[in-house]
């Protein structure tokens, strides 16, 4: 029973897989011979909205790394042709064909390129059309082998945190300012500073804690965790307002040429804390919606940061709190007992982060705590 070398052969063959890279150039002339075919069997995902495609464009245009386009490689016996047959891509490549045949401008999000058909980039146009893109092909897989190659490729992948389904759920304006946002503020905060780690960073933990800044800044202090993050990608996909952008890079910059010491030295400086920090800071200098805290939110004081010494020593002490073990803070401190408790509970709850806050705004004040 065992088989011939012929079917040995042929089955080596049809499982037989090559990694290339091939120009944009080449996948338009391939589209347009019909020598590519985009298969609507294998399509796994909806249509992109218009800032899903232009953030693709802009990532060719500035020449970052897109993800490899899956190919099934075919030779038709009847016609002597061979074709390809995309199984995972082809919204990229019916985004890119689209934008080379001028259907289409790019939106807000390509930043100086923004309102652009491909035929008003001039200088860029060859630098475009030479961009190589990866492409795994699969020589005369059936579909069960693609599958199967699929399947095994997800089994050694991580599952998939909160913060990287939305990156890939959703493509509109919220996410575009997350990680927008996150960028800029990569040299400045995140690299100098320990409030999101780098093993974090890796998983988008970066882009979570933005994106909670950008929800303090719109909603004010409410209840947080997954599904307030969940809700915010939601609610502002379509559109951002303005002037939440410009109120996060105000409030961080200023931590970052203020507070500086306070991020170097004390315990204020983790993600959940710093959120609280952040907060204070953005009340002290622009006043926050009520959100959930209704008649526990203090009214804003103009005298909040008028004392950066006293304010940098309150914090200081805030940290510390944050530091030793509870029972040295009811000896020692008794006052600050509810907010060492409160740092202990779960921190995206209204309950602890009530209490924190109103601790952290009232360190800016122009009194020692």
């Amino acid at each position: 029973n065992s088989m011939s070398p012929q079917v040995d052969r042929a089955r080596i063959l049809r499982g037989c897989i090559v990694i290339e890279q091939y120009p944009i150039a080449d996948f338009i002339n391939w589209l347009g011979d019909k020598s590519l075919i985009l298969n609507p069997n294998f399509q796994r995902r909806a249509t992109w909205t218009p800032a899903a495609k232009t953030y693709l464009i802009d990532t060719i245009l500035r020449e970052k790394p897109i993800p490899s386009i899956y190919m099934r490689s075919v030779i038709d016996s009847k016609t002597i042709r061979a074709y390809r047959e995309v199984v995972d891509g082809q919204q990229r490549l019916r985004t890119i064909d689209e934008f080379v045949r001028g259907e289409w401008s790019l939106g807000a999000r390509a930043g100086e390129f923004r309102g652009s058909y491909f035929q008003d980039l001039d200088d860029l146009q060859e630098s475009f059309l030479s961009y190589r893109i990866g492409v795994v092909q699969l020589f005369g897989a059936t579909d069960d082998d693609v599958l199967d190659v699929f399947a095994r490729l997800n089994s050694f992948n991580y599952a998939l945190n909160g913060q990287e389904l939305r990156h890939g759920r959703y493509q509109g304006e919220f996410r575009g300012a997350v990680r927008q946002a996150s960028s800029r503020w990569a040299m400045r905060l995140w690299d100098k500073s320990d409030v999101v780690g780098l093993r974090q960073r890796v998983r988008m933990g970066d882009d979570e804690l933005m994106a909670q800044m950008l929800g303090v800044i719109l909603d004010g202090i409410v209840d947080g965790g997954q599904p307030w993050i969940n809700r915010l990608y939601e609610a502002y996909d379509r559109k951002i307002p303005k002037y939440s952008e410009r109120a996060v890079d105000q409030v961080i910059d200023y931590i970052v040429e203020n507070l500086s010491d306070v991020l170097e030295t004390t315990g204020l400086v983790r993600g959940p804390h710093f959120l609280m920090l952040f907060a204070a800071v953005a009340h002290a200098l622009l006043g926050l919606p009520e959100g959930a805290m209704k008649g526990d939110m203090p009214q804003r004081d103009p005298t909040a940061l008028t004392n950066l010494p006293i304010a940098t020593s309150n914090l200081g002490v805030l940290g510390e709190i944050l530091e030793s073990e509870e029972a040295e803070v009811q000896e020692r401190l008794p006052r600050f007992s509810q907010f060492k408790l409160a740092s202990l509970r779960s921190t995206q709850r209204i309950s602890s982060r009530s209490v924190r806050f109103r601790e952290t705004y009232r360190a800016l004040l122009p009194e020692p705590v």
